[in-house]
């Protein structure tokens, strides 16, 4: 316990504080139950560790625990919190939960039992608290963390300070928005480098080699992240890159079923089950009709790959510029 309350406060004091988030400033906060789900690399464990800088509490009080830490082979969540809130605490941040047996049964134990206790997990994309065998859904407020906006990303780099704004209003003729913008400002001076590196916030780290990354990021997800989905098959993760990577080939297109099926080598009537796996990692996207019926939502009207960075990481030779342009206008 001392060496996780150790590893809490040098990681809550190391951590950046130059640029948050957008959701940072949406999520509300006073709740007693907090959920951020993402998918990798968008940045929760930073966005956490973040707001426990800003609470300057000391560790005894507030602490971060990642439960993919060898401390919780051997030792329950449900006692680890238990010792902590004997001893002062009072805000329990929790990263990785998908990567824990039973997180959810623990976490609702931990809630009921220490009411005056604040929670706060991150998990993957993937989880979905309503089909945990313990239903937090009626508990924790959620929210998902994706990658950065273009507006995101020109913050980040220092280039602009903007605020969001709505798509109506954009769209609006009669309330031009030019006058919101420095005169110095060219937004596609920096376009292209958002389209090839400004998604994940873990570009600034390693500019030359982030494709790489991006390619080790995708088995990662297929190879171990889907394990926590129900109804997936773990062994056939090799079928599912190979899915994958011949969507980036084509996206984005209205999928024809059986071809997929021929090349991918997966059978046909588990092709709308892969495609809504790799959709519930952030791996790609599906576009439908409007319609609620059951065949609609089993083929999709087009396929996209969840956004530009991934279609330079997984793209034989340069993507086609229409296709850039359609997938991050869908992705924004």
């Amino acid at each position: 316990m001392l060496e996780l309350l150790s590893s809490s406060e040098l990681l809550i004091q190391r951590v950046p504080m130059g640029f948050k988030r957008h959701l940072a400033y949406s999520i509300d906060w006073n709740n007693r139950l907090i959920g951020i789900k993402g998918a990798r690399g968008t940045g929760k464990t930073t966005l956490l560790l973040q707001w426990l800088h800003e609470k300057k509490l000391p560790v005894s009080k507030a602490a971060y625990f990642s439960l993919d830490d060898l401390y919780f082979l051997s030792n329950t969540l449900v006692d680890t919190a238990q010792t902590f809130y004997q001893q002062g605490g009072q805000i329990l941040a929790l990263d990785e939960v998908h990567k824990y047996p039973l997180w959810a049964r623990e976490i609702k134990i931990i809630y009921d039992r220490f009411a005056d206790l604040q929670i706060v997990f991150t998990g993957s994309s993937i989880i979905d608290i309503a089909r945990q065998e313990a239903d937090l859904s009626r508990r924790a407020m959620m929210y998902e963390l994706h990658g950065l906006s273009y507006r995101e990303y020109l913050v980040m780099h220092g280039i602009i300070a903007l605020n969001a704004l709505p798509l109506e209003r954009i769209l609006n003729t009669d309330e031009p928005i030019r006058h919101l913008f420095a005169a110095q400002f060219r937004p596609l001076a920096h376009f292209n480098d958002y389209l090839q590196f400004g998604y994940y916030p873990f570009s600034m780290e390693d500019k030359a080699g982030y494709h790489q990354r991006l390619q080790q990021m995708v088995r990662l997800i297929v190879e171990y992240d889907m394990a926590e989905i129900k109804g997936f098959d773990i062994r056939n993760a090799k079928k599912m890159l190979q899915l994958l990577y011949i969507i980036a080939q084509q996206v984005p297109f209205k999928p024809n079923l059986l071809k997929l099926s021929e090349k991918s080598g997966i059978h046909r009537n588990s092709i709308g089950n892969y495609l809504y796996f790799l959709e519930e990692a952030r791996l790609i996207r599906l576009l439908h009709p409007s319609g609620i019926s059951v065949a609609i939502l089993q083929k999709p009207e087009k396929i996209f790959i969840n956004n530009t960075n991934l279609m330079f990481a997984m793209t034989l030779g340069s993507p086609i510029l229409g296709t850039l342009r359609e997938t991050f206008i869908y992705r924004q």
